[in-house]
């Protein structure tokens, strides 16, 4: 079989003499070719970084490449409903701290917190008022919430999606017999001419996250426990504000102060409190039912874009890297 034509010349940096104290300056001067300056910058601090990471550490091969088996483990237990690299940057904290880096928040608006790894995209749109869990073990819960902005104008429109665990702590799609017809404890519900919002739900839970794969093999290699705190999620979507990722904890929870994703703020523990009489004929719920109500504050595109420069540059500043340039709360090298 005859041998494909070669490609076109690529002119790059002649490497040789490669060392373990200058293969990382000669990894970084290839890469530095890539036209997208933010590329080029992201690839720089990612090979020092990990470079000096194995240098430090003085890494074996064996245990890089128990590293390699570990993280095409973590991709092979992906599925359409699980994301073990979701989880996995749970647990090491990557997960929130980079949603606080790419969605930072002004004083007095709702903190954003992690994703987690059960989120569907087609969850059912119900009405106001409609109950999101069919759990006949759950305790029945009342949620009343309200969405407005940093102003304090109440935010019409707003698609507020919502998803939490059953009773047993399981969210539907980790069930075997998960077919997304029948999705429960999850819904889209879209906030009035007022703001508000409301629904049924049951109290939530605290549930342990997937440990049977690769990220719980990693937790118990580390000593820790798998558990989260009993919580709900939110998310928020509408045009002109930052979209946010939000959850809301139970205070008191056993393990309030040792999530294993690093999600808990103190600002987005609440206590619930119990319908009264006249609640339950508005809502037309039991007096006495648990109840949980909360006041979410969104921040448009604008004050996220301000702030997001803003510590951007501060944090440039800190790391002596002047000459950088901010794009979209991104840096770049300056070079112009």
């Amino acid at each position: 079989m005859p041998n494909p034509p070669p490609g076109p010349k690529i002119e790059v940096p002649i490497l040789k003499d490669l060392t373990i104290d200058n293969i990382t300056t000669n990894v970084n001067l290839i890469n530095a070719q890539a036209p997208d300056a933010r590329l080029k910058y992201v690839l720089e601090r990612l090979v020092t970084h990990l470079h000096d990471f194995a240098r430090e550490t003085r890494l074996s091969t064996d245990e890089w490449m128990a590293g390699i088996q570990f993280l095409t483990a973590v991709g092979q237990k992906c599925t359409d409903v699980r994301q073990e690299f979701i989880l996995l940057s749970d647990t090491l904290g990557l997960s929130l701290l980079v949603d606080s880096l790419s969605h930072p928040k002004p004083r007095h608006s709702t903190e954003g917190t992690v994703l987690g790894p059960y989120h569907v995209h087609d969850a059912p749109a119900r009405a106001t008022g409609a109950a999101i869990s069919a759990d006949p073990e759950g305790e029945p819960l009342l949620c009343v919430c309200s969405v407005a902005t940093t102003g304090g104008a109440p935010i019409p429109d707003v698609k507020v999606d919502v998803w939490e665990t059953d009773s047993r702590g399981s969210y539907d799609v980790q069930y075997e017999d998960y077919s997304g017809e029948r999705p429960d404890g999850r819904a889209v519900l879209t906030s009035d001419a007022e703001g508000v919002f409301w629904f049924g739900a049951i109290v939530p839970v605290p549930y342990r996250i997937p440990n049977d794969g690769p990220v719980g093999k990693m937790l118990d290699a580390l000593g820790r426990h798998p558990w989260r705190p009993s919580h709900m999620h939110f998310m928020f979507e509408k045009k002109g504000f930052d979209h946010l990722i939000t959850a809301l904890y139970l205070r008191g929870d056993p393990y309030e102060t040792s999530d294993a994703v690093f999600g808990v703020k103190e600002s987005l523990i609440v206590d619930l409190g119990t319908v009264t009489p006249a609640q339950a004929q508005q809502y037309n719920v039991k007096e006495g039912t648990k109840l949980l109500t909360y006041d979410f504050v969104l921040v448009t595109d604008e004050e996220t874009k301000t702030l997001r420069d803003e510590e951007a540059r501060k944090a440039m500043e800190a790391l002596g890297r002047e000459n950088m340039r901010i794009i979209e709360g991104l840096p770049v090298p300056d070079v112009d």
